[in-house]
């Protein structure tokens, strides 16, 4: 597996690069955003980590550039910030996970793992559904008032399993163990971050209740 760092802290990125090396992967760096996605774009890597404050192009701006080229590269955002608004930023943008600085390699690790981990057998074309918000599984769309709404591989999975409970509460430790294949214990606050961003890209207002929080609990999607 090949991995490309794009960080400029050279403290940072040395540590990255040992301590992936010594777990077996292919690393590179890069310690600009010009030079990192010109290296993204030009080779094949199985997984990005890129830092958010960059020289030359920040991190969100060569994760959009990525995506804009139809780039589908696992990306993972190594970041200081802290709000709610950034992450989603970040996630909009088309990151697959984001860690915060300072971060434990080892959380790092299984992250990475996480991301590389090969995809299961495809599913059965099938169509999830509630109020105006159609799921495609075939298709991988998914639609509302007839309009095509574009989510990241998470935001997608992550609505898929909850109109597949539609009616049902979702309790997040569930949810962390089915969408993010995550089953030690972890901060599931990630998935308050997704919901959001699917409520922003699916135009949900408040009075909206399709995917109503239980808190303390989880969610669930009710027509």
């Amino acid at each position: 597996m090949r991995l490309l760092i794009i960080e400029d802290e050279p403290g940072i990125a040395r540590f990255l690069k040992q301590g992936l090396e010594e777990e077996s992967f292919a690393v590179d760096v890069a310690g600009t955003g010009p030079t990192g996605l010109a290296l993204a774009l030009a080779q094949a890597y199985d997984l990005l980590l890129v830092d958010w404050m960059l020289p030359g192009l920040s991190g969100l701006e060569v994760c959009q550039q990525l995506r804009a080229a139809h780039d589908r590269t696992p990306l993972i955002f190594l970041t200081a910030k802290d709000t709610v608004a950034d992450t989603i930023a970040g996630l909009q943008a088309g990151a697959n996970d984001y860690i915060k600085k300072p971060f434990h390699f080892e959380e790092l690790l299984e992250r990475i793992r996480v991301q590389l981990r090969p995809a299961g057998p495809p599913a059965e074309p099938e169509r999830f559904g509630v109020g105006p918000i159609v799921l495609d599984v075939g298709t991988h769309q998914v639609h509302k008032d007839g309009e095509e709404i574009v989510l990241t591989q998470k935001e997608f999975a992550l609505l898929e399993y909850l109109l597949r409970h539609k009616g049902k509460v979702c309790h997040r430790q569930k949810i962390i163990e089915n969408v993010w294949d995550i089953h030690f214990e972890y901060n599931t606050g990630v998935i308050d971050v997704y919901v959001n961003a699917l409520r922003k890209k699916l135009r949900l207002g408040k009075e909206d209740e399709y995917l109503q929080t239980i808190r303390g609990i989880g969610y669930v999607a009710r027509d």
